[in-house]
């Protein structure tokens, strides 16, 4: 299974996922917002990764410090606070999982929340 049909297999278990693209890369949104995008070689970098949201810049700057290896700032949404996961190697599938299951639920709305959320 190639890294984008793991990640799509993720996503879209959880609540009202959608999947478009944007920017040209495919994205998963819940209720309009999005809450992970799939970049592969995004212009021309080299990296298979996957952004997530974080809740901010704080836990942004802790990820990075705390694992360099895993976590990056994305071009263009890291100025929101999101993290690019490498998807290259020895990739922690139950790590990916867990930050996009978090993602999600900093993008959903309370209804779907207070619902019981993923």
């Amino acid at each position: 299974m190639s890294a984008l049909d793991r990640i799509r297999a993720i996503a879209t278990l959880l609540p009202e996922t959608d999947e478009r693209a944007s920017h040209g890369q495919p994205s998963f949104f819940v209720a309009g917002k999005q809450f992970a995008q799939f970049r592969d070689d995004h212009h021309g970098d080299g990296l298979t990764v996957v952004c997530v949201r974080t809740s901010g810049t704080d836990e942004q700057a802790m990820l990075l410090d705390a694992a360099p290896q895993t976590y990056r700032r994305p071009a263009y949404l890291g100025a929101s606070g999101w993290v690019s996961i490498d998807l290259s190697g020895d990739v922690d599938w139950t790590l990916v999982e867990d930050r996009i299951a978090r993602s999600w639920e900093l993008a959903a709305p309370r209804r779907l929340l207070e619902a019981g959320g993923r």
